[in-house]
């Protein structure tokens, strides 16, 4: 399948499609901020009590879990399905050449799911897991097929600034929405609404702005000429997007150094994105936040993460990028070790606490992928970039069934958040034996004045 053979690429052009890309990122990010990080850990918690109806366990596929331990395996389910499908969507985008209608495919898809969270009430615990780990494949689906675009409307000089705006962008558009739902929670009585129906409607309208934002960027991007594979098949083209996996993780052998940074990323990132996934849950089930307070808490995080990445970006060229990531675990395991004596009820610690993830948040996850950036040998970006997608959309696994599984046999919130502990002290050892000059120079880089 081929663009059309007429295609506009003059920057006018590009400049018009790079402001519809943005707006994708205004639009999915509805469904971190309101869905993954707020409403749907404390309501889908909610749905499996209900069900247990003073049981100590629901039945989830034969199996029996605590209702506090559901919602973390539902996303360790949801990220090991991501991890299948990211490469398949990105296999069928460079095959097909139709990166616009998958995209529409996967966001639609996620947007629907989510909508769907309407229905779901009293103890429909499975259908909100089921209709989850949809919306989430579909978000990480269409993630990648947004991230592809970016090579196209941009230039190689201009392409920082592009990807950046798209990221602020997105911030403002997560941030609204949660503001939006937050006016809702504090009129709810006066509206006539229960607690319940209110998290539905906050979490119905992600996907109703996901799906409505979606148009935008759709109207503007525009396919380019798929890849030239001869007479391959779709097929052939997943299970070859599947072998140059393997391959790359292979050669990766070559480079040990750079293995070894990979592996201290995805364990250190584990143990953020379960914090980040988890905290709403948390402050719910254990410290007895009322629901105004948590989503306060998140919209200040989802501002101050933007100026919390400026700064530990400025300290980054002072002090070398190393040695900030690791300043920044120093202060993720603090984090953790504070959040554990918190006491019920203490809604002003819990915003401190808020902040400080939000300093430490944007900044570990973005200096990390600079540090990548050093270790990829060259001409090889491409296929070693997307191993480090699959690293951070998928790397929720770990830490998601590590806290389930504290919770399941513990039942303590409290014992279940200090598990996290662990990702961030290896996390720390590892990178700390990294030596990223040797590694830099190893991938046949040269290495930074700081790193």
């Amino acid at each position: 399948m081929t663009a059309p053979a007429a295609l506009d690429d003059t920057p006018a052009a590009r400049k018009r499609e790079q402001r519809g890309w943005y707006w994708y990122d205004w639009a999915n990010s509805a469904f971190p901020t309101t869905v993954m990080t707020v409403f749907l850990g404390p309501y889908l918690t909610t749905a499996a009590e209900t069900a247990a109806a003073g049981r100590a366990y629901v039945d989830v596929l034969g199996l029996d879990v605590r209702p506090s331990a559901y919602y973390s395996f539902v996303v360790g389910v949801a990220a090991v399905v991501q991890i299948i499908v990211m490469p398949v969507a990105g296999a069928l985008a460079d095959h097909t050449g139709r990166k616009r209608e998958l995209m529409t495919l996967f966001a639609y898809l996620g947007a629907g799911a989510t909508l769907c969270f309407w229905f779901v009430t009293g103890g429909a615990y499975l259908l909100g897991g089921l209709l989850f780990v949809v919306g989430n494949v579909g978000f990480a689906a269409a993630f990648v097929i947004y991230n592809s675009f970016l090579p196209e409307i941009s230039t190689p000089a201009d392409r920082d600034r592009v990807s950046a705006r798209g990221w602020g962008f997105g911030y403002l558009g997560g941030g609204l929405l949660l503001a939006i739902n937050l006016a809702l929670f504090l009129q709810a009585d006066a509206l006539g609404l229960e607690s319940a129906t209110a998290a539905r409607i906050a979490l119905a309208s992600a996907g109703l702005w996901w799906g409505g934002f979606t148009i935008i960027p759709l109207l503007r991007l525009r396919n380019r000429r798929a890849l030239a594979r001869g007479s391959e098949t779709a097929g052939q083209a997943v299970g070859r997007s599947f072998r140059q996996l393997g391959r790359t993780i292979r050669d990766l052998r070559r480079y040990p150094l750079t293995l070894a940074f990979l592996v201290a990323y995805l364990i250190y990132n584990d143990g953020v994105q379960t914090v980040i996934a988890f905290s709403a849950t948390y402050a719910d089930q254990e410290l007895k936040l009322p629901q105004e307070v948590r989503i306060g808490a998140i919209l200040m995080v989802q501002f101050v993460a933007f100026g919390g990445a400026l700064l530990l970006g400025r300290m980054a060229r002072s002090f070398g990028t190393k040695r900030v990531v690791l300043g920044a675990l120093v202060a993720w395991t603090a984090v953790v070790a504070v959040a554990y004596f918190l006491p019920q009820g203490a809604a002003l610690p819990f915003f401190a606490l808020g902040a400080a993830i939000a300093i430490v948040m944007g900044g570990t996850q973005a200096l990390s992928r600079s540090m990548f950036s050093h270790v990829i040998p060259a001409g090889k970006e491409a296929e070693y970039y997307s191993l480090y997608e699959i690293s951070d959309k998928g790397s929720t696994f770990l830490g998601s069934f590590t806290l389930g599984l504290a919770l399941q046999y513990t039942g303590s919130y409290r014992l279940g958040i200090m598990s996290l502990m662990i990702f961030f002290v290896v996390g720390f050892v590892l990178l700390a034996l990294v030596n990223l000059p040797k590694a830099i120079r190893a991938a046949g880089n040269e290495v930074p004045e700081r790193i």
